[in-house]
């Protein structure tokens, strides 16, 4: 099969044999995203070397379960062993042994084919399209933050970043009925989130600790700094992408205020399928461009340009 190599951070184009793993689902690709994630593990985010690529929407052709095949299907990225501490403590995404999709010891779905555990997968509803459930991963980890927080309607909430995975954390938060803000760098961005009645608010327009929650969604140290600047004292501070390097942050204030701070990543992906099934999110508004597998190195070098949101794969 074809598939989109990523070694010594360098990404290539192989023909390479389809995945053969006794007791997993076969997953023919249909639509596959590419995500920061992506883009950063060619950069040397992390030691990865495989097949990149970890949100897509596929169909089964081959499962240990007969009545999976010709499902169309959509899947968690964590692979677990069901066994651990971890694990045997409803933990399963901090699994000892896990493998990860496209990211660590698992091959990714930048490929004709990819393989799954069927515990990791779930069908896509009929009535939702290629264009929408390939965001469900992203949209499952937008929708973590209210797996870990209870919204009240008059927290006052800001969102610093409205990338590819920031635009999914406002539409999903402004179901909430919070009084939301967000601070959007770019053009599109701001259309987009103007076009859904979301607030948008200037970075000098944000007063010093007056939010009851700050999800900071840049990945940048100033978007860090911003964070921990508008947040209130004992407020929460939502933390939804990774840092590259160390960063110097002034821990003793974070004591004196009694900031709580809340990482987040991986989120649940049946209200994810719930609310693409009742168009209570458009993630399609996200797509900037769609490129065929054979025109992947195409497709990367657009998605990391400054401004663009989604690029997609057809496989």
């Amino acid at each position: 099969m074809n598939a989109l190599w990523l070694e010594n951070n360098k990404i290539s184009l192989r023909d390479i044999p389809k995945p053969d793993q006794p007791n997993e689902a076969l997953i023919k690709i249909r639509l596959a995203g590419i995500c920061s994630t992506d883009l950063e593990l060619v950069k040397g985010y992390y030691p990865y070397t495989g097949i990149l690529g970890h949100e897509f929407v596929g169909e089964v052709v081959q499962a240990p379960e007969k009545s999976w095949i010709g499902q169309r299907v959509v899947g968690e990225i964590n692979a677990v062993c069901g066994r651990c501490e971890a694990c045997l403590n409803g933990r399963p995404t901090h699994c000892e042994n896990r493998s990860v999709l496209g990211i660590a010891n698992r091959a990714g779905v930048f490929a004709e084919y990819t393989s799954l555990p069927l515990e990791n997968l779930y069908r896509v509803p009929d009535s939702v399209s290629d264009e929408a459930a390939v965001f469900t991963e992203p949209l499952a980890a937008a929708l973590e933050i209210q797996s870990q927080l209870l919204f009240q309607q008059i927290d006052r909430v800001l969102l610093i970043g409205a990338g590819r995975l920031g635009q999914l954390i406002a539409q999903t938060l402004a179901l909430t009925g919070v009084d939301l803000s967000v601070v959007a760098r770019h053009p599109i961005q701001q259309q987009l989130l103007t076009a859904r009645g979301i607030k948008l608010i200037s970075e000098d327009e944000i007063q010093p600790k007056k939010w009851d929650v700050v999800v900071e969604a840049t990945g940048s140290p100033s978007g860090f700094d911003l964070a921990r600047k508008a947040i209130r004292p004992r407020g929460i501070l939502v933390l939804k992408s990774t840092y590259k390097g160390d960063m110097n942050v002034n821990f003793s204030s974070i004591v004196v205020d009694e900031i709580n701070i809340i990482g987040s990543r991986c989120g649940p992906f049946e209200p994810a399928l719930r609310l693409l099934e009742k168009c209570e999110v458009d993630p399609s508004v996200l797509i900037s461009d769609q490129y065929k597998l054979r025109e992947s190195l195409k497709a990367f070098e657009r998605a990391s340009q400054p401004g663009v949101l989604k690029v997609l794969l057809e496989i």
